[in-house]
């Protein structure tokens, strides 16, 4: 029934603020060599070579066009010339010698006639006709014989042996010439990251210059000393002389670490936005393909590049999808992740040094990563950047809203105190779906109600407006959030209520939210012992009001037993069993997911363990019911006023803990099954 919401406990970690500082203005911009950009001669070559194709093209058709339209020439047998010629039928005649032992014979009829061609079809109204024949018949008699029949002959001598050598060259040019065009376009690609036969071993590395990126250090919030570490490499690349003189060497990589979400790649987005110098970008797992040895190759090439527009800054996004472990897989030494792995330190810190190339890396998995990699010498510096504390989360709301109307109700600083646990991407969709929604309503300003509406989504999920309810159940809920609300308003360590609503919203009927004064980095036993304690208190009003339990308290539950296990087992909380830790977990860095739990103690050990559990739990219960007894009426108004208005802000709850009438409000949300029912 109600999903109870509870603060995020965090690990202890000393936070320090530190004073923004702005960076010098950027330098000039300096000539950037482009990845690939060798020559242009080749894309020259092409297009000249494909101008001459279509020239020489053009005069072919043109010349065919013209020899198309003059009369057609039949080809005959030399017995129908010698009828024709006997016949007298020609007025005249071109001998053509072509100096291959034959010469062509060209005549032209006297008059049109149907004439039997070489291949044995007739042509109709032929007038020309030509045929073949070898030297032998071209004697003085031949000749003489042919001028007494009326025939006018001339002789012309053809030297085809230019035509006929380009008849044969000319096919294997144009083969030659078409397939290296092909070949340079497709090596060309390298440069637009074209997926090509000749690219694999190229880098998918995108350069970045001076005004290519609009993000600067202004649009990030939350991350100071990131910020600082970040400028500092900036500083050294623009001015290296002032670290120089006193025998500083510039850091050669830098690392961020941090849950998802907390602004890493948003750091390195802002460094190239500031930097003034190249800036490469790639993800980890662009270096790897299917082929072998193509992600060390793409390490060499990305290198290269960089020493080519040295000094310049390299970031690789989600280095732990190239970065891992070696040896810890089955491919072994030979594994193509792990040679790409190696080349990557050889690069980075090997024989030859990188003079002016600065590695930024990013991952969410520091725990994978291969120690070679983590070495000073390769990344000197490690940045955690962790999820923002209340100021950091105040600054994230004013960088996100800054072009957003908002009205005068919107208190940045509530908003903060109660998204504990956000990082900076959920506060980016919490600002985003509060004016979608404004836009939905036809709102010209966000107001503070979008703002609470959003962050109920983001953070419960959206109303489910199409659940039908009982008004048996939907009653239970409203005792049970009641209970929640009232056993934390007597506990002198609870937080204060913010707001309680019996709206269902995600997987929860109901919810009840609470809004810390100050943000807390350790929690004392007494603070955990009123959080299980409130955490029961739906349990609580159940059992006192209804004299029932229902499955609406599993989610409490499970916190709770939750709490006092660590309280127990981690924390040393525990006067029977003392200062102990009791177990060994292995877990994801940043990512929080439990893996493994080794067992390190005993089977009489781990029954003391569950006593101490079921003790603490038992002890938070009883004292909710005592609560809640001694205060059973103020527990049935606050659960009629949530039967009325469905949702109770904090102003309201005290008013009726107080007794004070509210003011009426027109506020109704309903989805009971008695209402939806059709009227007869």
């Amino acid at each position: 029934m109600s999903n109870f919401l509870f603060q995020k406990i965090f690990l202890k970690e000393d936070k320090e603020e530190n004073n923004r500082r702005r960076t010098p203005n950027t330098p000039p911009k300096r000539q950037v060599k482009q990845p690939h950009e060798e020559e242009s001669q080749w894309g020259k070559f092409g297009k000249v070579f494909l101008s001459w194709i279509a020239i020489i093209l053009v005069i072919f058709l043109f010349i065919w066009t013209f020899r198309a339209s003059e009369e057609t020439e039949y080809e005959i047998s030399f017995s129908t010339f010698q009828n024709l010629l006997e016949e007298q039928k020609f007025t005249e005649a071109v001998v053509k010698i072509t100096g291959y032992g034959v010469f062509d014979f060209h005549g032209r009829l006297k008059e049109p006639m149907d004439i039997q061609t070489v291949s044995g079809k007739i042509a109709r109204n032929a007038v020309k006709i030509t045929l073949t024949l070898p030297y032998t018949q071209l004697s003085d008699a031949v000749v003489n014989s042919w001028l007494a029949k009326g025939m006018k002959l001339r002789v012309e001598k053809e030297d085809n042996t230019w035509l006929n050598i380009i008849n044969i060259l000319l096919p294997w040019i144009l083969l030659f010439g078409i397939s290296l065009i092909i070949i340079r376009r497709i090596q060309a690609g390298a440069g637009s990251n074209a997926k090509g036969l000749f690219t694999f071993g190229k880098s998918r590395a995108k350069l970045l210059t001076g005004g290519a990126t609009k993000v600067t250090f202004a649009d990030v919030a939350g991350a100071d000393e990131a910020k600082v570490e970040l400028q500092e490499i900036i500083e050294f690349l623009r001015d290296p002389s002032k670290f120089q003189r006193l025998g500083g060497k510039i850091p050669k990589g830098v690392l961020l670490l941090g849950p998802p979400g907390t602004g890493k790649t948003l750091l390195a987005r802002a460094v190239a936005g500031e930097a003034g110098v190249p800036f490469f970008s790639i993800s980890g797992a662009d270096f790897v393909e299917m082929f072998v040895g193509v992600g060390a190759s793409r390490v060499r090439d990305l290198f290269e590049q960089g020493k080519r527009n040295a000094p310049c800054i390299i970031f690789i996004d989600e280095i732990d999808a190239v970065g891992r472990h070696r040896g810890a897989g089955l491919g072994g030494g030979h594994d193509e992740r792990e040679q790409t792995l190696n080349q990557l330190l050889v690069e980075m810190d090997g024989f030859e040094q990188n003079t002016g190339v600065i590695i930024i890396a990013a991952t969410n998995r520091p725990d994978v990563l291969d120690p070679a990699l983590l070495r000073p010498g390769r990344f000197d510096r490690q940045v955690v950047v962790d999820r923002p504390d209340v100021k950091g989360r105040e600054g994230i709301f004013r960088v996100h809203t800054k072009n957003i109307p908002l009205d005068d109700d919107v208190r940045l600083d509530v908003l903060a105190k109660g998204t504990p646990g956000l990082s900076g991407a959920d506060i980016a969709n919490l600002v985003n779906e509060a004016v979608l929604l404004a836009a939905r309503q036809n709102c010209k300003k966000v107001s503070m109600r979008h703002f609470e509406e959003a962050k109920d989504k983001v953070m419960m999920g959206s109303e489910r407006k199409s659940l039908l309810i009982s008004d048996r159940e939907k009653k239970v809920t409203a005792y049970h959030e009641s209970g929640h609300v009232l056993v934390s308003k007597f506990l002198p360590e609870a937080d204060p209520v913010h707001k309680v609503t019996i709206i269902p919203r995600g997987r929860a009927l109901g919810i009840t939210t609470y809004l810390p004064i100050d943000e807390k980095h350790t929690y004392s036993r007494e603070y955990l012992e009123s959080m299980i304690t409130y955490a029961l208190g739906g349990r609580a009003a159940e059992k006192l009001v209804f004299n029932q339990l229902t499955t609406g308290a599993g989610n409490d539950i499970e916190r709770a037993t939750e709490i006092a296990r660590k309280m127990v087992c981690e924390w040393g909380m525990s006067e029977k069993l003392g200062p102990l830790a009791f177990g060994e977990k292995e877990e994801e860095i940043f990512l929080g997911r439990e893996i493994t739990r080794s067992r390190n103690f005993s089977e009489h050990t781990a029954i003391a363990i569950d006593r101490e559990v079921r003790s603490i739990v038992i002890q938070a219960m009883k004292r909710a019911e005592k609560i809640l007894r001694d205060n059973i009426d103020t527990l049935h108004k606050l659960a009629n006023a949530l039967l009325e208005r469905e949702i109770l802000d904090g102003d309201e709850i005290d008013r009726i803990i107080r007794g004070e009438p509210l003011e009426p409000v027109n506020r109704k949300y309903s989805n009971s099954i008695e209402n939806k029912k059709p009227t007869q």
